[in-house]
């Protein structure tokens, strides 16, 4: 068996013989249907998060949904043949542990979640770190809830599906992107306005912002905008500084707080709405033996939506 894998920082990734995984208590084997590849890899290889690995070299990959083959003794409520997503935790595959960039993997089962009916592999990959996080950070941190105007910055595969969950929720939402290229999906997807600066809605009256880019700049805008005892909610980590206006944060009571990642509630919420219609990620189709260049291609820029590896 053969993955691809993290060698050490600056090095490219690396197609490697690896071992079979094996049972252990609590875990599951999992034969690996799809998994995502997005900018967090790039941050792995160019060392910029590689401090978050476990060891290495350790194969990548840490969106992942598959089917599982076996069961070890003390795992209840699982069976072979179930599909299931596997939450993207830092303890988890891609991170703790091989990941999904190699056919069959090893996992906890405290962090699976099953996939309904009518949920394809893509999605379902993607719902565990991109669609987890949305929710996370729109529902648990945001409390957004119907009739909010919400505001969200960036509309890349965590904003895009941010704003989809904000609109089913009954919300209405500004969307602001500096690629307009993207402004007609924004709308697609149901937005209630889509600029180039969330300023653009500073008389809207917004009562939370996520902010998917994390810029700084960014997040100073969402202070700006949203109103009195409104929300900012950071999830971007484009640089690590940024300058707010303070006096208007307390004269306004405004809460600015960061949220990361997501639960297996989360997860479990976003594939029902994948199940129901309500979410759809807009995925590319990698093959396997394409991983290395889709690396390449995530460099170069330019992709939209989640890149998806998708075994046979």
């Amino acid at each position: 068996m053969q993955g691809w894998q993290y060698v050490a920082d600056g090095e490219p990734i690396s197609l490697n013989d690896v071992p079979e995984p094996e049972l252990g208590p609590g875990t599951v084997i999992l034969d690996v249907k799809a998994t995502g590849n997005f900018h967090t890899d790039l941050g792995f290889l160019d060392g910029t998060v590689s401090s978050q690995l476990a060891f290495s070299p350790i194969t990548l990959g840490h969106e992942v949904a598959g089917v599982v083959s076996a069961v070890a003794d003390d795992v209840s409520g699982l069976a072979v043949g179930d599909r299931v997503a596997v939450l993207a935790l830092p303890t988890g595959p891609g991170t703790a542990s091989h990941g999904g960039f190699q056919p069959r993997i090893a996992v906890e089962s405290k962090i699976l979640v099953p996939i309904p009916d009518g949920v394809g592999w893509d999605q379902a990959a993607v719902s565990t770190d991109a669609g987890a996080t949305s929710q996370h950070a729109v529902v648990s941190r945001g409390r957004a809830q119907k009739g909010d105007r919400v505001g969200v910055i960036g509309l890349g595969g965590l904003g895009s599906l941010a704003a989809q969950i904000a609109v089913g929720l009954g919300a209405e939402v500004y969307v602001a992107d500096t690629d307009e290229s993207l402004f007609d999906y924004a709308r697609e997807i149901g937005v209630a306005g889509v600029s180039t600066d969330l300023r653009d809605f500073r008389d809207v009256g917004i009562d939370l912002v996520c902010d998917f880019a994390g810029f700084g700049t960014t997040t100073a805008a969402a202070v700006e905008v949203v109103k009195e005892h409104g929300r900012v909610v950071v999830v971007g980590l484009a640089r690590r500084y940024g300058t707010l206006d303070l006096i208007r944060l307390t004269l306004q009571q405004l809460e600015v707080v960061g949220s990361v990642g997501g639960t297996v509630e989360d997860n479990a919420q976003v594939l029902t709405a994948m199940a129901e219609g309500r979410l759809v990620s807009r995925t590319t189709a990698v093959a396997f033996d394409e991983i290395g260049e889709s690396i390449r291609r995530l460099e170069r820029g330019g992709v939209a939506g989640r890149l998806v590896v998708l075994y046979d």
